[in-house]
């Protein structure tokens, strides 16, 4: 089943897909700032493991004008608990285990809402991102394992990773990607090792 989803917004509309096979054994959402190509290949390989996935934009087409907009750590952090409201209260998504999967910007405020919600979102994974941005407050709330994985060579976003990790109290692990290894293969594995217990 393929459903596309509006959430309104007083900027402007936002979109997502959900996709969900028959008995699917949890609900990946795919966090990013906008729609990207990457996404459907991301949504495909998490699919073969046998999860739904719901692929959610969390700036609308107006504020993707502005050249600061994915930096806006509250604002997105907003949105995302806007998402995972909708997930509650959606009758094809309520009753599945939920995990997210979040890149780039949108990692530090992936971590705040999972912190905020962490009877709902059972774990996280962030494939880059500057996860100090978060806050000290968020990161030391976060209860959802975590997953940090970063490209080959990678340096900023594993800095700001060591530095976070001082104030995390939560189980959590960092990887680095071999060169041309799929991020999304190496969280979904991540992810069923973690659901399954």
């Amino acid at each position: 089943m393929i459903r596309h989803i509006t959430l309104q917004t007083a900027h402007g509309p936002l979109h997502g897909q959900l996709e969900r096979p028959d008995s699917p054994r949890g609900l990946i959402l795919i966090a990013r700032s906008h729609h990207a190509v990457a996404d459907a290949t991301i949504a495909a390989n998490f699919a073969e493991l046998g999860y739904a996935t719901f692929a959610m934009e969390l700036l609308s087409t107006q504020e993707m004008q502005f050249i600061d907009a994915t930096q806006n750590v509250p604002r997105l952090t907003q949105r995302l608990i806007d998402v995972l409201d909708l997930i509650r209260h959606d009758g094809d998504m309520q009753a599945l285990p939920l995990i997210l999967f979040a890149s780039g910007d949108v990692a530090p405020a992936a971590i705040r809402a999972t912190a905020q919600r962490d009877a709902q979102v059972k774990a996280l994974a962030c494939h880059g991102g500057l996860v100090d941005r978060a806050g000290v407050q968020a990161l030391e709330l976060l209860i959802a394992p975590l997953l940090m994985l970063f490209d080959s060579g990678e340096v900023v976003g594993k800095s700001a990773y060591l530095r976070a990790r001082n104030h995390l109290r939560n189980a959590h692990e960092m990887r680095e990607l071999d060169q041309g290894e799929n991020p999304a293969q190496a969280a979904g594995i991540w992810f069923s090792r973690i659901i399954s217990g």
